[in-house]
């Protein structure tokens, strides 16, 4: 099971929010750059980018920041937030980007997202943002009645790389995963099932490798918190 950690950019800084609430964030590093090279060193194979901004506003706000994040790093890194037409997508995979994760669009335009797995294979994840159980859009501001499990099924036969599942009033909650519901999408569907908000230890880690069927994890303030040692969470997950 692979490691993801969390840089999450607002304005230009590496942020963590509490259940995706804007106002609710805390700055952990000014240089997003460094972050990401300080995770590359300490053995992380992937690294998972969001431009907080851009999901609320639709389009890429942090450019700046990502592509100064690309040069500092060798290891690929996946990328979500605003990412809503194909342009974009094909700018940042110009520019080094190795996955970019479609959100918003998977709901309103999957049509786009089949387009782009065909274009770029191997190279497109749907992120799955879910308030019991119901997809949510927009940066999380708007709620479906669409449910993760049915959405995830439509993409079954485009060529998507990876769902990344995030239980928002998990995340940066420090509560812990919804390894239950996260366990469940990964054997309702044959994409691989990336695990994300509320991973805060490393027993969460360890659970969630035990599954069985989650092919990796998304940490953020447990990692710049202290609250999951990386070096050992690497060992672990590694073995």
């Amino acid at each position: 099971m692979i490691l993801y950690p969390a840089i999450d950019l607002k304005d230009g800084n590496c942020v963590r929010l509490l259940k995706g609430e804007m106002s609710d964030a805390t700055v952990f590093n000014d240089n997003p750059a460094a972050q990401a090279r300080a995770f590359q060193d300490a053995g992380c194979a992937w690294l998972h980018l969001v431009d907080l901004n851009g999901a609320f506003e639709g389009a890429p706000v942090n450019g700046q920041a990502v592509e100064d994040i690309l040069a500092a790093i060798d290891v690929p890194a996946q990328l979500g937030g605003g990412i809503r037409d194909m342009a974009t997508i094909e700018r940042w995979i110009d520019k080094g980007i190795a996955r970019v994760i479609l959100g918003t669009v998977a709901v309103e335009n999957p049509a786009l997202v089949r387009e782009a797995a065909m274009a770029f294979p191997g190279r497109v994840a749907v992120g799955l943002d879910a308030r019991e159980g119901r997809v949510a859009t927009r940066g999380w501001a708007e709620d479906t009645e669409l449910e993760v499990t049915d959405l995830a099924r439509r993409f079954e036969d485009a060529g998507i790389a990876a769902i990344i599942y995030t239980d928002i009033n998990r995340d940066g909650a420090m509560q812990g995963p919804n390894i239950e519901a996260t366990a469940d999408l990964a054997r309702a569907t044959r994409i691989p099932v990336i695990a994300s908000g509320g991973v805060s230890s490393i027993e969460d880690l360890t659970r969630l490798k035990a599954t069985g069927v989650i092919s990796g994890a998304i940490s953020g303030r447990a990692l710049y918190d202290g609250a999951i040692d990386l070096a050992e969470a690497l060992d672990i997950l590694n073995d």
